[in-house]
């Protein structure tokens, strides 16, 4: 069992930043990937972003160049810095873990809100 606590939403101004923090705990060494997800009002949850254990990324279209994934390995946890926050970006943003036996975990969730 992996367990996930996220932090570092909040209410900011649009094109302003916010950096999301995501701690594992529990098993992490089964740890392979982790990522964050978010889902806005009335809005299916989507993929933002991911990197392995190998340190490689993928980013959604629509924040590559604003977001950037990272994470500390030693202290298991993943980081997601945010700049030029736009109102769109508004949403709840989930942390994701996925291990090397194909399990999935997910954190509560942390709301981001960008204000135009």
């Amino acid at each position: 069992q992996v367990q996930l606590v996220e932090s570092g939403g909040g209410l900011v101004q649009a094109g302003g930043s916010l950096r999301l923090s995501c701690a594992a705990s529990g098993s992490t060494f089964s740890i392979n990937a982790m990522g964050w997800y978010r889902q806005a009002p009335g809005k299916q949850r989507e993929l933002v972003a991911t990197i392995t254990r190998g340190g490689s990324t993928s980013y959604a279209e629509s924040v590559k160049g604003r977001f950037t994934i990272s994470r500390d390995i030693a202290k298991n946890t993943v980081y997601l810095q945010m700049n030029s926050l736009k109102p769109e970006d508004t949403a709840v943003y989930y942390c994701n873990v996925g291990t090397y036996a194909s399990r999935d975990y997910w954190g509560k969730g942390t709301l981001v809100t960008v204000s135009s």
